[in-house]
């Protein structure tokens, strides 16, 4: 395809053929790791909801729901998902357009089972989530998204305001003890024991801003925005997000996106990163439509979306997110610098599907 071809078609058109390359690539009960109720799926398939959502063909809808039907039990129990740690809590963000969809209390049973996975989850002394229950005292970004989302929604849905409270609370904790007033970013995990190899024996912090973790971060909070503003004073919240994603777009490449140790961008091993930079992108757009950022900050996301799509491959009429991290712990820079890369991944093309999402939505409200 050409690159003026592919200049010319709109963020949903994008979606639309990175869905379809995946579902010709996937049977919904394969997507990997196959049977396991897990954020790879979760954050894939929630990106394909949002194409569902704005194109209408319910066949993305059946995708998502055939995954679900997959890994939860027709009387809503989850057999294999861990509930020590927030990553296998993050799908349940998908039970509920499903449950609105087809009004299946198995749906609702499954979304209770998390709900007590989430009141019963260890925490720090201050009150911080561990990321898993193996990482004692460890608070990671990418908590943020894995389980603040799914919390805030079953709080705002089902009269439960504790849940509320503490999604808000977990957001506030973790911009207290991971911002670096510098920079204004954040860094990848703290821990409170200090005991972690990675941890500063005196901040508790890890060494480096790695991308895709903080990019997590403000996608989360702008969808716990939508189901806090009842019972949470969320001012806060909104200037927390507003002053991270002026701080990001600092560290904007030339390209357009951003780099997989955002602030060394140009230094030996240092790569431009496409899932964070879909992250915030997608970030930027709602931040600009949400009015928690003023009109101009859209042109930032503009270009790291049409550095995204530069970099897109094409075999032909799939359609190939490359340049991506495959998952990783807390590292120093070599570690972040030295992941292996994917194409095609579970990581890459949700973060993609998410961005294509907020940046047809702002076309459309642009447009009007």
């Amino acid at each position: 395809m050409q690159a003026e071809e592919q200049k010319n078609r709109t963020p949903l058109e994008l979606a639309v053929q990175s869905v379809e390359t995946m579902m010709r690539q996937y049977a919904a009960a394969d997507l990997p790791p196959k049977g396991r109720f897990h954020y790879h799926q979760g954050v894939f398939l929630s990106g394909v909801l949002n194409t569902w959502q704005l194109c209408g063909d319910d066949r993305y809808f059946d995708y998502a729901k055939a995954w679900i039907d997959s890994v939860v039990t027709e009387d809503g129990q989850i057999p294999n998902h861990d509930p020590g740690q927030l990553d296998d809590i993050q799908p349940g963000i998908l039970l509920y357009p499903i449950l609105d969809a087809t009004g299946e209390k198995r749906y609702r049973k499954a979304l209770d089972v998390l709900a007590g996975d989430l009141e019963k989850y260890p925490k720090n002394p201050i009150g911080g989530f561990w990321h898993k229950s193996n990482l004692p005292d460890q608070m990671w970004l990418d908590g943020l998204y894995m389980g603040g989302p799914v919390m805030a929604e079953y709080g705002y849905r089902f009269d439960r305001p504790d849940f509320c409270a503490e999604a808000a609370k977990q957001v506030r904790l973790m911009f207290a003890n991971t911002r670096d007033e510098k920079t204004g970013l954040l860094y990848h995990a703290w821990d409170y024991s200090r005991k972690a190899p990675w941890a500063d024996p005196v901040t508790g912090l890890s060494p480096e801003f790695w991308g895709r973790s903080i990019g997590w971060v403000p996608v989360a909070v702008l969808d716990d925005l939508a189901f806090l503003q009842e019972t949470e004073n969320t001012d806060d919240l909104k200037k927390l997000t507003a002053d991270l994603l002026r701080a990001v777009v600092k560290y904007q490449s030339e390209d357009g996106r951003w780099y997989q140790v955002v602030d060394k961008g140009g230094q030996p091993g240092n790569w431009l990163e496409n899932s964070c930079s879909c992250l915030f992108v997608s970030a930027l757009y709602k931040a600009v439509r949400m009015g928690i950022l003023p009109a101009e900050y859209a042109d930032c996301a503009r270009r790291g979306y049409e550095g995204v799509v530069r970099s897109l491959e094409y075999d032909g009429d799939r359609l190939l997110v490359g340049h991506v991290c495959i998952g990783t712990g807390v590292g120093d820079y070599r570690h972040y610098c030295e992941r292996p890369v994917s194409t095609n991944d579970l990581h890459g093309v949700g973060a993609f599907l998410l961005m294509c999402a907020e940046a047809e939505r702002y076309r459309r409200e642009r447009n009007a």
